[in-house]
């Protein structure tokens, strides 16, 4: 910044952009707390939605081992109609939550299979329910990450760039203003005194 505009215009102006980064700085905090702590329940949900697929797959692997026989077709049995999800908007990141997973009503002959598949299709129908909760609470982790590196990045750059340079050009301004009004001074005094002495030097030269 050259000594020119080193000014009480520069000065007014940067006292405003200080003001308003100040101003604006609360409110990406505060922004930034909700994510964190959203992250974190996400970080929970996603491990909870782990748990309960694995504990899902552990009871069905257990319980019904006959899955296994290939000989048996079950994936025309459940067929996944809908996955609905809506849209949370926290603080301007938007959010997948999962509502239903809707299965269609797929009709077969009872007494042409074995008395497990009824059981089967149940468990089947959770475990995919349980994988689509799962990659949305993931999905839902991944944004809530990326909002945070993207408001951590913005508080950073207002803390660590923006607020100390305008404070370092407002304390610049008010050095060179403050140096200009003392040479003002200085000069008017040398501008009394050289006005004082030809005063004296013309009464002398009077005599």
């Amino acid at each position: 910044m050259t000594r020119a505009s080193l000014n009480k215009s520069v000065l007014s102006h940067e006292s405003v952009k200080l003001a308003e980064y100040q101003r604006f700085l609360p409110s990406l905090e505060l922004k930034r707390r909700q994510i964190v702590a959203e992250r974190l329940k996400a970080r929970a949900d996603l491990a909870e939605c782990r748990a309960q697929l694995e504990a899902r797959l552990a009871e069905s692997a257990r319980e019904l081992p006959m899955l296994a026989n290939e000989e048996v077709r079950l994936d025309a049995l459940v067929v996944v109609e809908a996955v609905d999800i809506t849209v949370q908007n926290l603080s301007g990141t938007r959010l997948p939550v999962l509502q239903k997973v809707r299965f269609a009503e797929v009709a077969y002959a009872r007494l042409t299979r074995p008395h497990w598949v009824d059981a089967a299709v149940t468990a089947l129908r959770d475990v995919v329910r349980l994988r689509v909760a799962h990659d949305v609470a993931e999905r839902r982790l991944r944004e809530l990450e990326e909002a945070e590196a993207v408001i951590a990045r913005r508080v950073n750059l207002f803390e660590k760039v923006l607020i100390p340079r305008s404070k370092e050009t407002i304390r610049r301004i008010r050095m060179a203003l403050a140096d200009a009004e003392r040479e003002a001074v200085v000069r008017a005094k040398l501008s009394k005194r050289k006005t004082a002495a030809r005063a004296a030097e013309a009464r002398l030269a009077a005599i």
